[in-house]
């Protein structure tokens, strides 16, 4: 294995690892933010109770992936030095506005939210979980940013004096075609991530406080508000997930249309189509490479639709996009057309697309079959989400089971799973770039690291990792099978000289 293998399984299993946490964080501290307007608008205690409960939850999702988090930033410096002296001084930025503005934000206000219960007055305390939120989601803002940018280079020109990429317009980042389809589709997908976990824990204590009967059977009324407050929440969290996969499916149609237009090769190796084509595949069997199909089933002319928006339009094969003479080889967008650092770097390209024999097809049985699984994965969270709705309508509630407890314990992971996949195709696709149609990914690696120092940090990672999977976990199962907390409110104290204290 050589070093450069080394350093992207690493960056591969740290990032994956870490991307566990980050569409829980996005959309759970907007949704907790929504109870806690609930309770703020009727006063009623089970809208408060379930605020506290689910933000135990984000609280410790929100530490984890601050923690897993940190490694992300240090791998460029310590495994892609060299790309980060040729683009740092674009990536560099929205990476510094995400710690400076975005982090600070969220820390600050997740702090006061913590400490301010029974504190600072109920508006003001709300208002810190809504700033809080929109913290998480100007983070993403600027880390989509920048991976955008890695997918189409906008706003930067190459110059030969210095040999780096330099910034030459901000704002060309910020609206980046790339970044506003993945933005809307990375909120949607967060979304019905944290709707399915918030709907699948709800609908596990239903079952478990219910057992199957109706309100008015129940002769409890202690379990008949908790029964009150898990019906909410499994109808909130389930129709969360099922528009946020309506926004899926309007996001992903975009998505792929600029796909289409700015990676063709990408969009040519999610379709397995070797050959130019217009037609969608639904199932490709290739050879052992995946080099060329051997049987498929396709719905003729609808590729052509999702890659332009135009039934039957033609899109170019993998044979036809990689069959080109490397010395003058040159990357273009499906319109033939570059942006202005692909243009300014493509005579240097040249000679290192020529002199490494670099390949230009990414893994395509990797990136086929990771578009589907995200698509079907996806396609099956919606549809637990409508099956919840169905169950509890009409006042009835679930019996517990163990085939139920299985299920409903499996929900949460089928978003969170295809987040995974959809990042895992979004990287492998662009290959072999790490800046597209500018940066070869075998030019980006730290010269002076060895291969046995990146295989040692990638075992230390991963066992440091395997050793916080089970402290989240640990913590998130006791938590989540605690239930609702207790919420008798504290005596408002007028001391000004009291701590403030924790209000869990």
């Amino acid at each position: 294995m050589d070093q450069e293998l080394i350093a992207r399984w690493q960056f591969g299993i740290t990032t994956v690892y870490h991307f566990f946490f980050v569409p829980i964080t996005i959309a759970l501290s907007m949704l907790v933010a929504v109870m806690q307007t609930v309770w703020f608008k009727t006063g009623r205690d089970r809208y408060l109770r379930l605020t506290k409960f689910y933000g135990k939850l984000f609280l410790i999702n929100f530490a984890l992936g601050v923690v897993t988090g940190i490694v992300q930033e240090f791998q460029f410096g310590m495994n892609w030095s060299e790309y980060s002296r040729f683009v740092g001084d674009i990536f560099g930025a929205p990476l510094a506005l995400e710690a400076l503005l975005a982090f600070f934000l969220e820390s600050t206000f997740i702090g006061l939210w913590i400490f301010g219960w029974d504190k600072l007055s109920k508006g003001v305390h709300l208002a810190t979980i809504y700033l809080a939120a929109f913290g998480t989601m100007i983070s993403a803002v600027f880390i989509l940013a920048a991976n955008s940018w890695m997918q189409n280079p906008v706003g930067a020109t190459y110059n030969p004096t210095t040999g780096r990429a330099e910034l030459t317009d901000f704002g060309a980042v910020l609206t980046n075609p790339v970044f506003k389809a993945t933005f809307l589709h990375q909120m949607s997908a967060s979304y019905m991530t944290a709707g399915g976990l918030i709907a699948a824990i709800a609908f596990w204590h239903l079952s478990k406080v219910a057992r199957g009967r109706k309100v008015t059977d129940i002769p409890d009324a202690h379990e008949v508000e908790d029964v009150h407050a898990w019906r909410w929440a499994t109808k909130f969290g389930a129709w969360v997930l099922i528009v946020a996969g309506l926004g899926i499916f309007l996001s992903g149609d975009y998505q792929g249309k600029v796909m289409t237009d700015a990676q063709p090769m990408k969009m040519a190796a999610a379709e397995g189509a070797f050959d130019t084509t217009s037609d969608f595949s639904i199932l490709t069997i290739g050879n052992m490479d995946g080099t060329q199909e051997i049987k498929a089933i396709k719905i003729p002319g609808m590729l052509g639709f999702l890659g332009t928006g135009t039934w039957g339009a033609d899109i170019k094969g993998i044979n036809e996009l990689k069959n080109v003479n490397l010395t003058e080889y040159t990357y273009t967008r499906r319109d033939g057309s570059q942006t202005t650092l692909q243009s300014s770097y493509q005579t240097v390209l040249r000679k290192k697309v020529a002199a490494n024999g670099i390949k230009l097809t990414p893994n395509v049985p990797v990136s086929y079959w990771t578009f589907r699984i995200m698509i079907t994965l996806g396609m099956i969270a919606i549809a637990a989400g409508i099956v919840l709705l169905v169950w509890v309508r009409g006042g009835r509630n679930p019996g517990r089971t163990k085939l139920l407890d299985i299920c409903t314990f499996l929900l949460p992971f089928a978003p969170l799973l295809a987040n995974s996949f959809g990042w895992i195709f979004s990287e492998m696709g662009r290959q072999p770039w790490i800046v597209a149609g500018v940066l070869p990914t075998t030019a980006a690696v730290s010269p002076g690291v060895s291969a046995g120092s990146v295989l040692f940090s990638t075992i230390v990672y991963t066992a440091v990792y395997g050793a916080l999977a089970v402290v989240e976990l640990s913590l998130f199962m006791k938590y989540m099978r605690a239930g609702l907390p207790d919420v008798t409110p504290a005596a408002p104290t007028t001391d000004e000289d009291a701590p403030l204290s924790f209000a869990y």
